[in-house]
């Protein structure tokens, strides 16, 4: 039998580990120049584009007004319209840079839905490649993830600030 080890899923499936206070996304926005540590990718001027620190898949990305806002209906005009445009850049990005063969894009609105964070809103950017999934997610509910959190972060920055983010 293989041993797959993912160590730092433990804090997210024992929900357990230091938690910072306050929202984790408001927290990302406000800590300039801790883009690493927060795996904040870019900064709009009413948006942003940070990592999922627990992807569904390896580069999985989310797009979150910089406003507190809990709902579609809470975002202005303009954090929806930079939010799309960074969405879109993001497709492209990941295209570019590891070669998905589709996305998937969505918003969770509210628990039932599947969201994780339900005070903020944000957009997921979820990679797919043609075989990704595979027997473990189905079998035993395990996701293989074959690349580190910051490898692909020092991966997709430069892209980033290549878009002015």
């Amino acid at each position: 039998m293989q041993r797959i080890w993912a160590p730092w899923r433990l804090e997210y499936i024992l929900d357990q580990g230091p938690k910072e206070p306050g929202c984790f996304f408001c927290n990302s926005w406000k800590n300039v120049g801790r883009e690493k540590e927060y795996l904040v990718l870019g900064r709009g001027k009413h948006s942003f584009v940070i990592m999922n620190r627990f992807p569904y898949n390896n580069a999985h990305l989310m797009v979150a007004p910089a406003n507190h806002a809990g709902s579609i209906e809470d975002a202005s005009l303009e954090e929806h319209t930079e939010m799309w445009q960074l969405t879109v850049m993001c497709k492209k990005i990941l295209e570019a840079t590891v070669n998905i063969d589709g996305c998937n894009i969505g918003i969770n609105q509210g628990k039932v839905a599947g969201a994780g964070v339900l005070d903020h809103l944000h957009i997921h950017i979820v990679p797919r490649w043609d075989g990704d999934t595979n027997f473990m997610p189905v079998m035993s509910d395990i996701k293989v993830m074959p690349e580190a959190l910051e490898a692909c972060y020092d991966k997709l920055r430069p892209s980033f600030i290549e878009h002015g983010l």
